[in-house]
Formats: C-alpha cells, sequence, structure tokens
C-alpha cells in the first residue's frame, strides 16, 4: 500500500516536473522567435552603402553607387528616385539636365564642368556613362544644386547623404555604448560608440518603445541607443520652410490688354483681390525664346498701384496660340534657356511678384518638352522669391486643347496650376450651352484632383466674367460674347428666366427679330456656386477672367465668399 503511493507520488512529480521543462521550452521557443528578427544580418557588405537622411537606402539602389579617387558618383536612374524625378538625358547637347526646389543645372558628358543656375562652375571630374548607365560626379555637385551634404565613410564602405534643409540634431555618447540593430537591448550590435563620440539624433515618426532613441554613427550606421546615454543634446539646425507670398486663399483676376494697348490706369482698391496678373508679355512669333514687353510707363504706373494696395502681381505671359512658336522653343534647351533668362530679365526689371504662363493651343506632341520648360523654369524663379502659376485647360479634351498638358507634372514643378474652368462650350462647338455649368466644373475638379493627380492646395480654379448669347436662325447656329454686368441689360423684359439646379445658373430662351436666342447666364448666383467648390475642395484659391467684364457688385460676393478682403 504505502509502496504504491511512493509510486503514485514518484508519478505525479515527474508530471509536474516534465510540464515545466514543456512549459520552460515552450517559452525560450516564444522567446527565441520574438527576439529572432533583431539578430537578422541584413548588411550589405558587397558594394558601396548608401545612407540618405538617415535611411540606408541601399537595398533601393537601381544600380551600385561608385566611388573613384575620393569622388561619389550615382547615377540617374536613382537621382531621379531620391532628388529628382525629371532629371533628363538632352541628346541634342549631350547633357543631363537637372533640377532642385530653386537650381537648374547642365552636365555635359566627359566635360569637367557643369552650369548652375546660368553660372558655369569647373568640376574634378564629369558626368559620364558607366557600364552603358549615366552617372552623375555627386559629391562635386551635392551642396551647390541639392542642398545636401556629402560624406564618404571608407572603414564602413558607405556614402552618407544629409539634406541641409532638415532638422538636425548632436549628441555625445555619455559611455562606451552597443548601438543596437532594433530598441530592445537582446538586438544584435550594429555599430559600438566611445564615449564622448558624437551621434546624430533622429527625429523619426517611428513608434519607439520608451527610453530609446533612434541615431546615426559617424561611421554612417544606423540603429537605437537607450536615450539615457546621450549627453549635450543639441538641434542646430531646424526644419527649413519656405515663406508662402500669399497666406490663405489665392484671388487672381487677370487684366487684359492687347499688345497695341497700353496698361489700364487703375485707382483704388478692387476687393476681393490679392494678384493682379497683368496680360504684359507675349512670345515673339518664331522668335527663339524673345518675347515682347508692352510695360512701359502705364505698365510701371499699374505695378506700382497694385503693390500700394498690397496686392502681388503675377505678369501674364502668352503665347498667342502660336503654335510652332512653342515647338521650336521647347525643343531645344538653348532657346528654353532663352526664354527663361528673358523672363528672370523682366521680373526683375518691373519688379514683379510672380509670372502667369499661359500657353493655349500647343500641339499634343510637344506636351513632354513643355512640361520641360515648366521643369525648368520654376526653379530660377523659385530661387529670387518668384512664384510661377501655370494655366491649363479641362482634362480629356481635344489633342491640341487638352491633351498637351502633363498636370501631374507641371503641378509638381510650378507653385500653382490654374484650370481655366470655361469654354465648356465655346465658339467652335457644334451645340448650344453654358459656358461654365456648375456641374461640369466639379466634375473637372475631382478629375484634377483624382486622376491627374493634382494636389487641392495648387489648384485655382478660374471662373469666367462672361457668357456666351446662342442664337439660332434658319437652322444656323452662331453665338456671341456677352460680358457679365451686360447680360441682364441684352436680354429683353419679359422674357422667361429659369434656375437651372444643376448648372447652379439661370437660364433665359427667348425670341428677337426672327431669331432664337438661348442664354446661360452668368450672374452673381452663379458665380457664387462655383467659388464654393474652392471651399468645398480646399483649393488654393480661385481666378477670374476678366476685369472690367463683371458688376461692381460682384466683389462684395468674392470677398465673402473666400474670405479675402
Amino acid at each position: 500500500m504505502g509502496s504504491s503511493k511512493r509510486m503514485k507520488s514518484n508519478t505525479k512529480r515527474i508530471y509536474i516536473y516534465k510540464l515545466i521543462v514543456t512549459v520552460i521550452f515552450a517559452l525560450c521557443v516564444v522567446f527565441i522567435l520574438n527576439k529572432a528578427p533583431n539578430y537578422i544580418r541584413n548588411d550589405i557588405t558587397s558594394k558601396t552603402n548608401l545612407v540618405i537622411n538617415n535611411n540606408n537606402i541601399t537595398k533601393n539602389l537601381r544600380n551600385d553607387v561608385i566611388v573613384e579617387d575620393g569622388i561619389v558618383y550615382i547615377s540617374t536612374q536613382d537621382i531621379a528616385n531620391f532628388f529628382d524625378g525629371s532629371i533628363f538625358y538632352d541628346n541634342k547637347y549631350d547633357q543631363i539636365i537637372t533640377t532642385s526646389d530653386t537650381k537648374v543645372a547642365t552636365l555635359k558628358l566627359n566635360e569637367n564642368q557643369a552650369e548652375v543656375n546660368g553660372s558655369e562652375i569647373d568640376l574634378v571630374t564629369s558626368a559620364r556613362r558607366i557600364n552603358d548607365k549615366f552617372y552623375l560626379p555627386f559629391s562635386e555637385i551635392s551642396k551647390s544644386v541639392y542642398n545636401v551634404e556629402t560624406k564618404y565613410v571608407k572603414d564602413t564602405d558607405t556614402v552618407v547623404l544629409v539634406s541641409l534643409d532638415r532638422e538636425l540634431t548632436y549628441a555625445n555618447s555619455s559611455k562606451n555604448n552597443s548601438v543596437k540593430y532594433k530598441p530592445d537591448t537582446f538586438s544584435r550590435t550594429v555599430d559600438k560608440v566611445n564615449s564622448g563620440d558624437t551621434l546624430t539624433v533622429i527625429n523619426t515618426d517611428e513608434k519607439l518603445p520608451e527610453g530609446w532613441s533612434k541615431v546615426t554613427t559617424e561611421k554612417g550606421k544606423v540603429g537605437y541607443v537607450k536615450t539615457k546615454t546621450l549627453a549635450n543634446i543639441d538641434k542646430v539646425r531646424e526644419n527649413l520652410t519656405t515663406e508662402k507670398q500669399i497666406e490663405g486663399t489665392i484671388s487672381m483676376v487677370w487684366d487684359y490688354f492687347s499688345q497695341y494697348a497700353t496698361a489700364p490706369q487703375r485707382t483704388g482698391k478692387i476687393q476681393g483681390v490679392n494678384v493682379v496678373s497683368p496680360t504684359f508679355f507675349s512670345l515673339q512669333r518664331l522668335g527663339r525664346g524673345n518675347i515682347i514687353a508692352n510695360v512701359g510707363e502705364d505698365g510701371e504706373n499699374y505695378i506700382e498701384w497694385a503693390h500700394s494696395n498690397g496686392y502681388k502681381v503675377w505678369a501674364l505671359v502668352s503665347n498667342d496660340s502660336m503654335k510652332e512658336t512653342v515647338s521650336e522653343i521647347v525643343n531645344d534647351y538653348e532657346l528654353r534657356k532663352q526664354l527663361i533668362e528673358n523672363i528672370l530679365t523682366v521680373v526683375e526689371l518691373y519688379n514683379l511678384d510672380g509670372i502667369n504662363l499661359d500657353f493655349e493651343n500647343i500641339y499634343e506632341a510637344d506636351k513632354d518638352m513643355y512640361t520641360r520648360l515648366v521643369v525648368e523654369l520654376a526653379p530660377r524663379l523659385r530661387e529670387i522669391g518668384k512664384v510661377l502659376s501655370v494655366d491649363v485647360t479641362a482634362p480629356d479634351g481635344s489633342p491640341d486643347w487638352s491633351l498637351c498638358f502633363d498636370r501631374n507634372e507641371i503641378a509638381k514643378a510650378a507653385d500653382y496650376i490654374v484650370f481655366m474652368g470655361y469654354d465648356q462650350n465655346g465658339v467652335s462647338s457644334p451645340k448650344e450651352g453654358t459656358t461654365a455649368g456648375c456641374d461640369w466644373v466639379e466634375a473637372n475638379i475631382n478629375k484634377f484632383l483624382g486622376q491627374e493627380g493634382v494636389p487641392a492646395n495648387k489648384l485655382i480654379l478660374a471662373v469666367p466674367f462672361y457668357t456666351r448669347a446662342w442664337l439660332e436662325e434658319d437652322g444656323e447656329l452662331d453665338s456671341k460674347v456677352w460680358n457679365m454686368k451686360d447680360i441682364y441689360d441684352n436680354i429683353p423684359d419679359g422674357a422667361n428666366i429659369e434656375w437651372d439646379d444643376s448648372l447652379k445658373q439661370n437660364y433665359a430662351e427667348y425670341e428677337e427679330d426672327g431669331a432664337t436666342y438661348k442664354v446661360w447666364i452668368e450672374d452673381d448666383d452663379s458665380i457664387k456656386a462655383k467659388l464654393e467648390l474652392v471651399k468645398k475642395y480646399n483649393l488654393a484659391g480661385a481666378a477670374y477672367w476678366e476685369k472690367d467684364r463683371e458688376p461692381e457688385n460682384l466683389w462684395n460676393t468674392i470677398s465673402e465668399v473666400l474670405g479675402v478682403e
């Protein structure tokens, strides 16, 4: 009996022992599985590593980084990935054109020279083809073009790039320390630092466990240390931000006058406006980048009037619908450069605040090269504190009127893109209809924001201060433009006027002198409805074609809806 009890007791103890061992083994397995990722060695040691702003992006490189005689070469494909999505090989002049926010640089292949914003600089080496890929001597141009500091750490074969417009914080290690692969004491060590070594403290959106900081070592290794081991933390640079010319909603009015007239003489203040765009400049026909200026004394007085009222002056540059002239310029870098230099000259000469580029009716085949003009013009203006806005039509139209614009790339390069939200039914339309129905305008805003990928804070909606009166007589259809301020005076008394809620417009139809008139009316209510879309979609602002076609009281409505005094 006692022996039986002892056997049962031993069996029970063995069972409990096995259970404890099993639990301990299971916990060890869980621990190992949990910590194993911290020990995975994903270091790339077979080639030069690249660290950009405290992130090792070597595995994302399309081509190897090359270091020769202390010069760091990076392929144009990788520069496109990380610095300049518009970098371009110009076959005609055998050169690479690269841009940043405020710089345009050209590097001819195999020539030890570069041109940056029109000034030549000497290089130790040149842009070149390596293994059939284009490479730039990045370390030679990184500061002057991209505002990036380049450092090569030979011990770890690592190139470290730091943007000089980003926040920068240094600290010293308070002890000999191990920099961890993950923010975990059990993680593997990626680098060792000595007491007093300088670390770059990374301001990261990553959710770190309490008490850990992300750092980069002097050898370019990125990892984690306990925050309490950091001493003498010093933020030496804040994120640099560019101040906008206009804080809040943009409200721009075009002030048109032909090249045969002079600038209008304005007095007083226009309520609800903070930008004016006088039509000062146009391209010279087949002029190889030359422009015709129509400023004169009246124009200078206009600019003085605008500035005295607190308005910014974004002067318009027009192509006057000259397709061949635009094609001549945009397809030749030297002519694009000539036009850009001419624009910069008049901007500084007349103390303008920006340019409104209004090239309409251009060849669809020139779409990409027109974008190049915008890409190369914007940084030059931005460098001197000026704004570039670019006018475009609604998407999905005819080849040379609509499909000729790469709205996405234009919006990336320019400060603003202006949707000319009118001529829904224009002079060449085969049927009568509204100039700018609110439903059509809203549908196209959604196309800009959706399929075209234009950010809302870069999109300006332009609305018309005119409409078309359509008349049909003996089966023939014709139209004529009516200024907004004259519409109700032109419609005879007793004509039937009805509100169209989908268009957000009044519609009039009547008979006169044997013709049937149909008029989709632009008035206070229709303009207000379209301006409400600016608020609904948080757009950058609104623009108006053109001054002096409007009834005077409309400016009160614009001011109230947009909140612009």
